[in-house]
Order: structure tokens, then C-alpha cells, then sequence
């Protein structure tokens, strides 16, 4: 998919002027962890058409507060992290002006410090994006695939973008989670023939969807998730089964029976026996 214009891999200037202009305003909210602050870093490095904003409080509400900041910052996409109990990072991805928006859950994320890949791209070059079949398919996979070809597809003439194509970046769709991956584009020619090949860049995160909103960060709910559990139900079902097996089934110790023939001469006498013993004195 080339989002926003056609590929022009020869020409080396960029039109002077933009008739698609997307700008996503990409920031975090307060609490995020030190690789939530990385994660932030990559994705404004990766989308050359991103703006930066100040972590905000979330605790308030965002929806008026988001749609505030990005009519501030003339942005009309956004994605948004949202940390909860430093534990959960959630990811908002939002058309601003009407709709429709998405709230998914990051889990295993790795990002470019972390991983150290040989890929490597030029700084604000526009990407490629290709999703799985499942996107073509599945109703609300199309409506995702045409939010995420709004906000990470780099219009082309986009300010701070290079008229470049040199990475392509990938949805797949696996075990009800989207994957998403960064490659680097490589070109080597052998024997008069260009064989083209793929080098990992970073970062990775897999996107667990919840929610699909028809409009800003709210609204009438267009898609539900029934096979997503939230993390504090994984955390409760984890606990529940580390205390039984801390405590384990309640063992029956057998009866030991004595063979012992004077077992019965050394038995304790009863207390009608003491009495009786006691009026004979």
C-alpha cells in the first residue's frame, strides 16, 4: 500500500506543495515506564509526520482534552498511550476531526535500543505498508486497515519527509492479535538481476484490539472484542492458582495398627475404672 500518493522512488524533490496534509500528534500520558518512553521515541521516529506534545494527565479524561491539544498542534490524527498501575500500556488511535478511533492493548514490546537489528533506514523516509489477507477479509480488520493507513502512511511532500522508500512496515494478523514489524528494503544486484531482501529495524509489539469507536476517542461502539481478557483478570487467575498450589489437598495419614502383645497392659484406665479403684482403697 503507498498511503496518500503514488511511489516516485526517482525524483529527489519533494512537490512544493501538499494537497494531503496528515499530521498525527503522537504523546503519552503520566505514569508510562521507561520502555513505554522508548517505545513513544520510536514511533515519532518512524512517522516523519508526527508532532510531539507533553505527557498529559489521563486521570481527567481525554477525550475533550486530546481533541483540545490536537486542534492546538493542526493535527488531525493521533496516537496516544495510556499506562495503567505502571503495569498495562494501552495505545488510542484516533482520527480526530470525526472518527473513528481504537483502543488496543501493547503487549510484548521491543524497541530499536532493545533489539540492536542490522536494519537501518534514512531518517523521515516515507514507508511502505502491507497487511495480512486477514485485512481484507474480516470487517473490522478493514476498518483498522484504513485507520492505520491514515496515521502511519507518511503523505507524500509531507514536512520533515524524504522522497524515499526504503522500509515497509507490516500488519499481520495471528491468534486474534495484531503483529507489527519495521523492515528494511535492501537492494543488491547479482549477475544483472536485483534481488531484493528484508532486514528487520525495530520496533516489534503485538496490538491486542478492545474496542472500535465510531467516533473520537468515544462514541457509539462499532466492534467488540469478545476474546480479549483484561490483564487484572490474568493477574487475579495467576494468584488464585499460586495459593492452591502453595496450599495443596489436605493429606490423610493411615491408621498404624500396633502388633504389640502388651499394648493393651499399658492402656490409660478410664475415669469410672479410677472410681471404682479409688472406693476400694
Amino acid at each position: 500500500v503507498d498511503p496518500a500518493g503514488f511511489l516516485d522512488l526517482q525524483g529527489l524533490k519533494a512537490p512544493k506543495t501538499q494537497t494531503n496534509i496528515q499530521n498525527v500528534l503522537v504523546f503519552a500520558s503520566r505514569g508510562v515506564t521507561a520502555s513505554d518512553r522508548h517505545l513513544l521515541r520510536d514511533l515519532r521516529t518512524l512517522l516523519a509526520h508526527s508532532r510531539a506534545e507533553n505527557k498529559l494527565d489521563a486521570k481527567k479524561g481525554i477525550t475533550d482534552t486530546v481533541k483540545s491539544i490536537c486542534e492546538l498542534k493542526g493535527c488531525n490524527g493521533c496516537i496516544f498511550l495510556e499506562n495503567r498501575k505502571r503495569k498495562d500500556l494501552y495505545m488510542w488511535v484516533s482520527k480526530t476531526d470525526c472518527g473513528p478511533s481504537a483502543k488496543l492493548l501493547v503487549q510484548n514490546v521491543h524497541t530499536m535500543d532493545e533489539l540492536q537489528m542490522t536494519g537501518n533506514c534514512i531518517k523521515g523516509s516515507r514507508p511502505l505498508l502491507h497487511f495480512d489477507n486477514a485485512f481484507q477479509t474480516i470487517p473490522h480488520l478493514r476498518l483498522l486497515k484504513n485507520l492505520f493507513i491514515q496515521i502511519f502512511g507518511t503523505p507524500k511532500g509531507a514536512a520533515h519527509s524524504r522522497p524515499f522508500v526504503d522500509h515497509i512496515v507490516c500488519f499481520f494478523w495471528l491468534d486474534n492479535r495484531i503483529w507489527f514489524r519495521n523492515y528494511q528494503i535492501c537492494e543488491e544486484e547479482v549477475n544483472h538481476k536485483t534481488n531484493r531482501s528484508l532486514l528487520e529495524i525495530g520496533p516489534r509489539f503485538v496490538l491486542n484490539p478492545i474496542r472500535i469507536f465510531a467516533g473520537s476517542f468515544g462514541g457509539p461502539v462499532i466492534y467488540v472484542n469478545k476474546h480479549y481478557v483484561s490483564p487484572n483478570s490474568v493477574r487475579a487467575e495467576a494468584r488464585k492458582r499460586q495459593r492452591k498450589a502453595q496450599i495443596g489437598p489436605k493429606e490423610v495419614r493411615p491408621k498404624i495398627q500396633s502388633d504389640d502383645p502388651t499394648a493393651d497392659l499399658f492402656r490409660r484406665a478410664s475415669a469410672e475404672e479410677a472410681s471404682q479403684a479409688a472406693s476400694a482403697r
